[in-house]
């Protein structure tokens, strides 16, 4: 046992021997918590994740035996948890709004019951490998929860319980390990949140994480397994970004880290989380999300924390064969509490304060993503996808410019569109995905081989956009040739009628990929079949005259992802109406010229 030497505001000053760096401990009578930061001779510094007022120099300090570590088990889906794991719910029945200090209370129930049942074929003298299931727990009614053997307690199997309702607490099994000491193993075990869960192999994505979003599925797709970014400045759309996918992502679990936020966005996230219905089994989507909220006025440590602590809850359930999709909102502000313990600590600050390894921090977090066989020899991926807020919507300030490198699809959202109302504000010059290439293939098998080809079309016609309008701004429209006249209108065609998309649409809040393809494919058909007929030597005011122009961008609401044939009858409805133009004017040609 240490004592407290000096308090400084969140850090204190400890005398206790032998403690390592990144250690928790428990201090004064208050039984406060604190993490070791750094040592000095025989001091160390403890950064606290409590407010220390009324502490004393001379009060008791206790260590704990281990790192910041996160418990694992049944009882984490639907939960809302802080910083460092506090069961917030919990804590809230018990004492309200507010969390007292010193008031611990564990990360699962230790009195609820769940129904286990041993994973066939286990029997006393088995060996069993880290990793390996010994049985399953119904988490929820839609995830059935895998209890592995944590990884470094493989052994021989001595004995393992029969299907029966056991609490977190009960041990299930027995096993002697390599060295010969006989070890419990429980419904759950901890694991250090700042070391990555093994696996056996890591292995290539390429199956597309579909979150019914055109901008996102179509234009910048993203793999199962795979890194994005989303920065944005303040009212660019995040948190209803970050929304759509949480809800509609085909992903077995969503993890939300709220990492140092306002309250009042948490507070809204924390509300329209559990009503969200989940599409697929039509129960709450809290059955398979977990919610780890730590506001901007929590403890520095804590906020550093978060996102390690959603990282590793994530990485337990790949463990178990899920794709886990997990959302950090946001990464700006886990980076100013890094930067915020790296000044306390008297580290050197480079570009805008931040410390020298900000870069190889940002790049370890994302390291945590990827598609895995694991140790248990099923599949599993983690999504990361990082929300980032450049200060006055600067994306060279570095955290943006670091994440820019570090990952390989980037969603910008833009203020000047959120500010015209084209939602979601993604901004497609400043964005970009690298798994272009590797989603190719599964569009060409399950949607269309054209996906890549159209794409890039698309993109092409929507990059004349911003010097198309500056030209109409300066000189008016008159100023641009008939072909620039119709490229201003394939771009409204693609921006209305295919990357703008309402959350509060019931027809169009979720595209399936066959729709987004379709729609896709509507309007370069129409806006092809327009650049020949201007070859043909029809009129641009002719064609800017048709009506089926503003039929085609109002497609994405008036037909569902189960009326295709609607889509395909206007197709054909379509070139009826081109075809009618065209004759009129080959007959006038030819008129003209007898």
């Amino acid at each position: 046992m240490g004592k407290v030497v000096e308090v400084n505001g969140p850090l204190v000053t400890i005398e206790l021997a032998g403690v390592p760096t990144g250690e928790q401990v428990r201090i004064g009578t208050l039984n406060l918590m604190g993490e070791v930061i750094a040592r000095h001779g025989e001091h160390a510094l403890v950064q606290m994740y409590e407010p220390t007022e009324s502490l004393r120099p001379g009060e008791p300090v206790v260590a704990l035996g281990h790192p910041l570590s996160v418990e694992l088990g049944p009882g984490l889906l639907g939960g809302i948890f802080d910083g460092v794991q506090r069961p917030l719910l919990e804590h809230a029945r018990q004492h309200g709004d507010y969390v007292p200090r010193g008031v611990h209370i564990p990360p699962l129930d230790r009195n609820k019951l769940w129904h286990f049942e041993p994973h066939p074929g286990l029997d006393s003298g088995t060996r069993i490998e880290d990793g390996a299931v010994l049985g399953t727990v119904q988490e929820t009614p839609t995830i059935a929860h895998r209890i592995l053997v944590p990884p470094g307690m493989g052994g021989e199997l001595l004995d393992i319980i029969s299907a029966g309702d056991v609490t977190v607490d009960t041990v299930v099994a027995h096993v002697k390990n390599r060295h010969g000491e006989i070890q419990e193993l429980k419904l759950f075990h901890r694991w250090p949140v700042r070391s990555p869960r093994p696996y056996r192999q890591r292995d290539d994505a390429v199956a597309p994480l579909l979150t019914g979003q055109r901008i996102l599925d179509t234009f910048f797709p993203l793999v199962k397994g795979g890194r994005a970014a989303v920065p944005g400045p303040f009212g660019a759309g995040k948190t209803i970004v970050q929304q759509q996918i949480a809800r509609w992502a085909d992903a077995d679990i969503v993890i939300y880290v709220g990492c140092g936020e306002r309250g009042n966005e948490l507070v809204d996230i924390l509300e329209s989380f559990p009503k969200l219905t989940d599409p697929n089994t039509g129960r709450s989507l809290m059955e398979r999300t977990l919610l780890v909220a730590n506001t901007s006025n929590m403890p520095v440590v804590a906020r550093e924390a978060s996102i390690y602590v959603g990282a590793t809850l994530a990485e337990y359930y790949r463990d178990q064969g899920y794709d886990v999709v997990m959302v950090a909102d946001s990464t700006s502000r886990w980076a100013e509490a890094l930067r915020e313990v790296a000044g306390r600590l008297g580290q050197m600050p480079v570009e805008e304060g931040y410390p020298a390894y900000l870069a190889s921090r940002l790049a370890a977090f994302y390291e945590r993503a990827g598609r895995v066989t694991t140790l248990s020899g099923d599949s599993g991926s983690i999504t990361l996808i990082g929300a980032v807020s450049p200060p006055g919507g600067d994306f060279s300030e570095p955290v943006t410019s670091h994440t820019k490198e570090i990952v390989k699809t980037f969603w910008a959202l833009s203020k000047e569109l959120a500010d015209a109302r084209h939602y979601p504000a993604v901004d497609w010059v400043e964005s970009f995905s690298g798994y272009v290439a590797s989603c190719s293939g599964w569009w060409a098998e399950h949607v269309d081989p054209r996906w890549e080809a159209h794409r890039a079309t698309a993109l092409g016609i929507l990059s004349q956009a911003d010097e198309l309008a500056r030209i109409v701004n300066l000189v008016g429209p008159e100023a641009l040739s008939p072909q620039q006249r119709w490229a201003l209108q394939g771009v409204a065609l693609f921006k209305e009628g295919v990357l703008q998309q309402s959350a509060l649409d019931p027809v169009d809040s979720y595209c399936s990929p066959q729709k987004q393809f379709a729609l896709l494919d509507q309007m370069l058909a129409i806006y092809q079949r327009g650049l020949k007929m201007l070859d043909q030597g029809v009129p641009v005011q002719e064609l800017l005259r048709l009506p089926l122009l503003a039929q085609a961008q109002r497609l994405k609401g008036s037909y569902g992802n189960d009326q295709l044939d609607g889509l395909r009858e206007f197709a054909t409805q379509a070139e009826s109406e081109f075809n009618r133009v065209s004759d009129e004017y080959a007959q006038h040609g030819k008129a003209s010229t007898t």
